[in-house]
């Protein structure tokens, strides 16, 4: 079956609760930690989470980053795990460091810039985030079926556990 056979993901096929590794993810600047709680809670509200595993859900998903690795850490409603990836983190870098850079970009123009100059700057934002999340989605191929948007805001998780890695 290809995944264009597979069936859609079911109801309960989704992420219920999303912890970040406490070491990995505190501090940054009140921007980040804004952005990441408004993930965490779109995450929540709205979101597809279909891991190639023998479990119908829902999810908790716990997110770390360990010795360069980014380790998904999937468990039941009980907190029991239930399965465990790793993706390496060298192909999210780049994308990464150019992401923060813009988003330094964009903070500091948000204080003087036009707002031409503004919307320009969100724009080239958006659109590394967008690849950012497209990267994300092709890792994550085969281990777990997640949509755009689940990806979009899985990858600005992803950002933030980068700030203290």
């Amino acid at each position: 079956m290809t995944s264009e056979d597979a069936p859609a993901p079911g109801p309960n096929q989704r992420i219920v609760k999303v912890e970040l590794d406490e070491s990995s993810a505190a501090g940054g600047s009140p921007e980040a930690q804004q952005e990441r709680a408004v993930a965490i809670f779109d995450l929540i509200e709205e979101n597809t989470f279909a891991p190639a595993i023998e479990h119908e859900g829902p999810y908790h998903l716990k997110l770390a980053i360990e010795e360069n690795r980014l380790i998904f850490c999937v468990c039941d409603t009980s907190d029991r795990e239930l399965h465990r990836f790793i993706l390496s983190l060298t192909s999210f870098r780049r994308i990464v460091k150019e992401y923060f850079d813009i988003c330094d970009s964009y903070y500091k123009a948000i204080r003087s810039a036009s707002p031409s100059q503004i919307e320009a700057i969100d724009m080239g934002r958006r659109g590394l985030h967008n690849e950012g999340s497209e990267i994300l989605k092709e890792r994550l191929k085969g281990k777990v079926e997640i949509d755009f948007n689940t990806a979009r805001r899985l990858f600005t998780l992803i950002c933030a556990l980068f700030m203290r890695s």
